[in-house]
């Protein structure tokens, strides 16, 4: 068994992952500009069980970059997570994804997006979300809808052992990550 200052190690349940999700993480989305450069930008999204949705302002370089080629990749992960009330808690999370974004909207004032944008502002910002909503309501945003073509997950302070080369000058995989050998 994994030491507790592990935590899991391995990848997350789907139910594991809605609950994470549902976390105030941020998002780091990636394209690839017109000279082929990564772009990666910070971004607040919203998961609703099968798709991520991004709300970006009319003037974000990576919205632009994701209308002409939608082609996105997505990161989200943190250190340690506690949620007390739940008694849950998560060593190192990490998500990761791939997919095409959907433009669902241009930029636009009062359209879909709002509704998204409130519950994102809520889950990020507390009570202070709706402030923010209304100081900035009138600013045009692009909606965007990325269903995961490649949605991956992981847990836990420890490597996943198809990554772990076995030698003569390190510790086994089961040693190096706490687990005990059952039989020895």
């Amino acid at each position: 068994m994994a030491e507790n200052w592990r935590g899991k190690i391995g990848a997350m349940t789907p139910g594991r992952r809605d609950f994470y999700l549902e976390g105030s993480a941020v998002a780091r989305i990636s394209a690839v500009n017109e000279q082929g450069f990564p772009h990666v930008v910070p971004a607040w999204y919203h998961w609703d069980g099968s798709s991520f949705w991004f709300v970006l302002r009319e003037r974000a370089e990576i919205a632009a970059i994701l209308a002409e080629r939608p082609q996105i990749g997505l990161v989200i992960d943190e250190g340690s997570v506690k949620d007390e009330a739940n008694g849950r808690m998560f060593e190192m999370p990490k998500v990761w994804a791939q997919g095409l974004a959907e433009v669902v909207e241009r930029p636009n004032i009062g359209g879909q997006w709002v509704e998204i944008a409130k519950l994102m502002a809520l889950r990020y910002l507390g009570p202070h979300g709706p402030e923010y909503i209304t100081a900035s309501i009138n600013q045009p945003r692009w909606l965007f809808k990325v269903e995961p073509t490649v949605l991956k997950t992981w847990e836990g302070t420890g490597w996943a052992k198809k990554y772990w080369v076995e030698n003569d000058k390190s510790l086994t995989y089961d040693d190096a990550h706490g687990l005990s050998r059952s039989g020895d």
